[in-house]
């Protein structure tokens, strides 16, 4: 009954159905827009509310869907839910002003209206989306580098993925235009640290003490995942040996390992007195404070 008389309302509401125009069928093509807002509005809510039902439940269901993954496809289905229904909404609109939306429905006209108002980008925008999301090229919170964009993913959509790089900034990248992916998040991630120390000192002491730092941060730090090995002298400078020390570690723990390698290996040279060259001026005072006497001081630049 109570669908009856909704339709009865529905088909009296008609804003192109009289010979006419009245302020009565302006009213009504309102109220139409507006039912037809609230209920695209309140389907968005639903669906919304089931997917993420699904995914927070996901264990009790034993999908093998990483968290993360799990994250960005439910980011995507709530994207194709919205563009769904907003899409729906439309046609519903374009009926309330009498627009015969047949053809459109159809496939070749809709096709071809959107390709005429340039919407090429935007299907390679949400095809590309696609293919991003079902071959797990990266996922919500992962750390990525995109063309010369490099940050933390916060969101994939069907049309754009979102960045947040380090300075905070946040970057809207349209899906067709990534054409690289570059993902620190997957694997492990080789830690290098090289040090100069000064050619008048010994070579075979300054790899010893860098081995033992070496042991005891791996010792400490669960980050690393493999040993670290010091690769001996690898290059000259105008003023120092360079000696490499490699680790592979964690995922995102790259930097902080290779950070706290180079304060532990200097204060290490410090101990140990092994000199790490830096550069030097040997400036002469042409006007020396007393008469036949010439200062000479050294300034660090």
């Amino acid at each position: 009954m109570g669908a009856g008389w909704f339709k009865v309302f529905w088909q009296n509401l008609n804003f192109f159905g009289h010979d006419s125009f009245t302020f009565i069928n302006l009213l009504g093509a309102i109220i139409k827009i507006i039912i037809i807002f609230i209920f695209v509005r309140v389907f968005i809510y639903i669906f919304n509310k089931f997917i993420t039902r699904v995914f927070d439940t996901k264990t009790n269901l034993k999908l093998k869907i990483k968290e993360r993954q799990a994250n960005t496809l439910k980011t995507l289905l709530h994207s194709l839910v919205r563009y769904v229904f907003y899409f729906i909404g439309i046609i519903m609109v374009l009926q309330v002003f009498g627009v015969k939306t047949d053809s459109l429905l159809a496939g070749a006209g809709i096709l071809g209206l959107a390709f005429s108002f340039g919407a090429q980008n935007l299907v390679q925008d949400v095809i590309t989306g696609f293919f991003l999301i079902f071959e797990d090229q990266f996922s919500v919170g992962e750390y990525v580098k995109i063309a010369d964009v490099s940050g933390i993913v916060e969101e994939t959509g069907l049309r754009v993925t979102k960045i947040r790089d380090f300075g905070g900034e946040l970057h809207i990248i349209p899906n067709g235009l990534i054409k690289q992916v570059t993902n620190y998040s997957r694997g492990s991630l080789r830690a290098l640290v090289e040090v100069g120390i000064a050619y008048e000192e010994d070579i075979e002491k300054a790899i010893k003490v860098m081995e033992e730092v070496s042991r005891e941060l791996a010792a400490e730090r669960r980050e690393i995942v493999e040993p670290p090995i010091v690769h001996g002298v690898t290059g000259f400078g105008e003023s120092e040996i360079v000696i490499r020390v490699t680790a592979r570690t964690e995922p995102m723990a790259k930097w902080a390992i290779e950070n706290e390698l180079r304060k532990r290996i200097k204060e290490a040279f410090d101990r140990e007195k092994i000199k790490i060259p830096y550069p030097r001026r040997v400036m002469i005072n042409p006007f020396p404070k007393k008469k036949g006497e010439e200062r000479e001081q050294e300034q660090t630049l």
